[in-house]
């Protein structure tokens, strides 16, 4: 075993996607894992260690990729970790190479260009259980022998071949058993040998000669850059036409002679059937991928996946809402002589808490489902379907899930974006993401709705209205995609390449695995930042606390109390705590705290701002107030109207509160606050505005503040327009 003080070696793991690289990975590692990111990067690093007998070794999961020509921000890093080149990082000691037995040639052309690294290698021979389904056989001893590295057979699902992979993982970092490399044509060797020279010269710089190649055969390779060399650009085009004049492709040899070399050393070593096997796969994917049928079933998988976190997690949070509400009711007592600090333990840190667990039966289902259609191999079919559709405003097919997800909640939703490789359209998915009408903006609907379009106009319209809100966003964000890609990311028309995995059942172990890994890093990661926002939104409405405007209130209770009943019975009543006098004369003193807090003074500063959109002061506070969470603004309107905040938009009582306010003074004295056209407003500036600190927080997490910042910003920006717009267009419909 290795001592405290002595460096394990690190080995890298590399793969194809769909190999069941990071199946083999938890096999390997089992609980001891840690997960961050690569310095400078949002890309996960994921590592953990494992071992054989005595000898222990680290093991990083990289992103799974196909080539070490690198396109994505996830290649590169798994080129620049293979290099040694990404700051804060080590270079591996060694790799583990995962490749799938059912398409090896095609796994172990990555396989060929990390051998050309110079790194000790072991083979890990995946899927050897569909391969054999599909009437495919591998001498596994035999290509080892071709090699030069270890072989070994694995099925990772079920963690065959796990104990000797660890075994074989030892024999090569101590025998430093490497993998043996591609010979190229004479023109490439002369080529490669000439760019060194070049680049010697010019930066004084000795690259290895894959990074040459590398240089060579990718357009718009990075490595020049990073070493500093400015003129590369037209001496590698100079190099290039000499290949052109030796008959050599620069951008096709690489392909040609890898395969080449790859067909001619698996000769003999892999036995097929005569006829192909898997006419099913074939005829599930004629179905799922058909233009009508396809996009039809797909629909409906999606409902169900939409429905299901909607609903499905509705018992848990409220469960979760009840246990929070029990232990503030628990815990409130203890602090009876200390109302501050009652009221930051009851409505700061037990709301914070609260705020952050609420998301978990969300998020949990969420993945669930996500990791079900991946393990299924559905996942890419879906995004086969939906490219056509999102190609245009420069997203691709995997947007479609992330976004459909965030009608739940845009949390899980925004962390859903992981899936989809391109930096820039996971980028543009998670700011237009927020739009989409997530479940915490359906109490609001619900009240405005109930107090407003209801009595008004009938159920049907409440309906309709109702099923119209959840499209705002939508209809929004699809010019806002294209106007973002087309003014800031400018991203061009690429095609959409993905290789259809094998359909496969997905294992119980794996899917819970995964779903304990992506609740815990939304604990850990988003959970501070979710915490620190509802403290500090508790503050501002807390403070400050005078004691006088709590007098104030009092006396002129007691006043007009006294005018309706006797003072002894009076007295009995407001010494009871519990009586409905009581009650009613600490909601006011609560109101009052809330009109004259910093928030409440903010409201009433910035009202002139939402005043086109037919707000008035209080409407504002309740917006300011439900950033943590949209559904705030019902307890804030019930605590500014003196009604309590443990009212939901349900309560009648508040629906008359609302109904039967009107302005106080101005050119509107006398009119009510709340018509038509304001409760729409109120619900489009809630359609469209980020209120809500957890995506927020989350959005930073999976880019950064700036983005955050940005897509805070702008959402409001359209909020407010969106508000204006309806509420002058509606008083013009409907009358004020």
């Amino acid at each position: 075993m290795a001592s405290a003080t002595t460096r394990v070696p690190l080995i890298a793991l590399v793969g194809n996607p769909n190999t069941g690289k990071s199946t083999l990975f938890n096999r390997l590692t089992g609980v001891r894992q840690r997960v961050g990111n690569y310095p400078g990067v949002t890309v996960e690093r994921k590592s953990g260690r494992f071992r054989s007998g005595d000898w222990e070794a680290e093991l990083i999961d990289l992103p799974g990729t196909y080539s070490l020509a690198a396109a994505s921000l996830d290649e590169r890093v798994v080129v620049d970790v293979l290099g040694g080149h990404l700051p804060g990082t080590t270079r591996p000691d060694a790799v583990l190479c995962v490749v799938d037995a059912t398409n090896l040639s095609r796994n172990l052309f990555l396989a060929s260009q990390v051998a050309d690294l110079g790194l000790p290698m072991v083979i890990a021979l995946n899927c050897v259980d569909a391969a054999e389904q599909q009437g495919i056989r591998v001498d596994a001893e035999g290509l080892a022998a071709r090699l030069g590295v270890p072989v070994v057979p694995t099925v990772a699902t079920r963690g065959e071949g796990v104990p000797a992979l660890a075994t074989a993982m030892a024999r090569a970092v101590s025998e430093n058993l490497r993998m043996r490399t591609t010979q190229w044509p004479e023109p490439v060797s002369d080529a490669v040998r000439e760019l060194a020279d070049a680049c010697r010269a010019a930066t004084g710089t000795a690259l290895p000669e894959a990074e040459l190649r590398r240089v060579l055969f990718d357009a718009g390779s990075a490595i020049p850059e990073r070493i500093g060399w400015d003129g590369a650009e037209p001496t590698v085009a100079t190099i290039r036409e000499k290949l052109r004049a030796a008959h050599i492709h620069p951008f096709a040899i690489e392909t040609l002679q890898r395969y080449g070399e790859l067909d001619r050393l698996l000769e003999g070593l892999v036995a097929r059937p005569e006829h192909a096997v898997g006419t099913r796969s074939e005829s599930i994917d004629a179905l799922l991928t058909h233009r009508v049928w396809g996009l039809l079933l797909f629909a409906a998988l999606m409902y169900l996946v939409f429905q299901s976190v909607y609903t499905w997690a509705a018992p848990f949070m409220d469960l979760i809402e009840s246990a929070k509400e029990q232990v503030k009711a628990a815990i409130e007592p203890w602090f009876a002589g200390m109302p501050a600090v009652r009221s930051l333990v009851s409505d700061g840190i037990l709301e914070g808490v609260g705020s952050v667990v609420v998301f978990v039966p969300q998020i949990a289902i969420l993945f669930a489902f996500i990791a079900l259609l991946e393990d299924t191999g559905y996942m890419a079919r879906a995004a086969f379907l939906m490219d056509r559709l999102l190609a245009w405003c420069g997203l691709n097919g995997k947007s479609f899930v992330p976004l459909l997800s965030s009608y739940a909640c845009a949390v899980p939703g925004v962390l859903a974006t992981r899936t989809i490789e391109d930096p820039k359209a996971r980028l543009l998915t998670i700011l237009i993401a927020p739009l989409m009408s997530c479940s915490a903006r359906l109490p609001v609907y619900v009240l405005m709705i109930g107090a407003f379009v209801e009595p008004r106009h009938g159920p049907w319209i409440a309906g309709a209205v109702l099923f119209a809100m959840h499209f705002v966003g939508l209809a929004v964000a699809v010019p806002v995609a294209w106007s973002l890609n087309r003014f800031v990311f400018r991203m061009p028309a690429q095609p959409f390449l993905l290789e259809m995995p094998p359909y496969r059942v997905p294992r119980l172990r794996d899917v819970l695995w995964r779903i304990w890994e992506r609740v815990r890093e939304f604990l850990v990661r988003a959970g501070t930042a979710i915490f620190a926002i509802t403290i500090l939104l508790w503050a501002l409405l807390y403070f400050p606390r005078p004691a006088a405007v709590a007098e104030a209130v009092r006396t002129q209770f007691v006043a007009e109390a006294e005018a309706a009943q006797d003072s002894g019975t009076l007295r009995a009543a407001l010494a009871d705590p519990e009586s409905d006098l009581s009650r009613d004369l600490a909601h006011r003193i609560d109101g009052a705290y809330v009109e004259q807090s910093l928030l409440g003074r903010a409201g009433r500063a910035i009202q002139p701002v939402f005043a086109p959109a037919g707000f008035d002061w209080r409407i504002t506070v309740g917006v300011l107030s439900s950033f943590p969470a949209r559904e705030v603004i019902i307890a804030t309107l019930g605590v500014i109207y003196n009604l309590g905040g443990d009212l939901d938009e349900e309560s009648g009582t508040l629906r008359e509160t609302l109904a039967a306010q009107t302005w106080p003074e101005g050119p509107r004295a006398g009119t009510p606050v709340y018509t038509v056209p304001v409760a729409l407003a109120v619900m489009v500036f809630f359609a469209l505005c980020l209120q809500c600190g957890a995506t927020v927080a989350v959005i930073a997490k999976e880019s950064n503040w700036l983005w955050a910042t940005f897509a805070f910003a702008y959402v409001t920006g359209l909020a407010w327009i969106g508000a204006v717009l309806t509420y002058q267009v509606g008083t013009r419909w409907f009358g004020s």
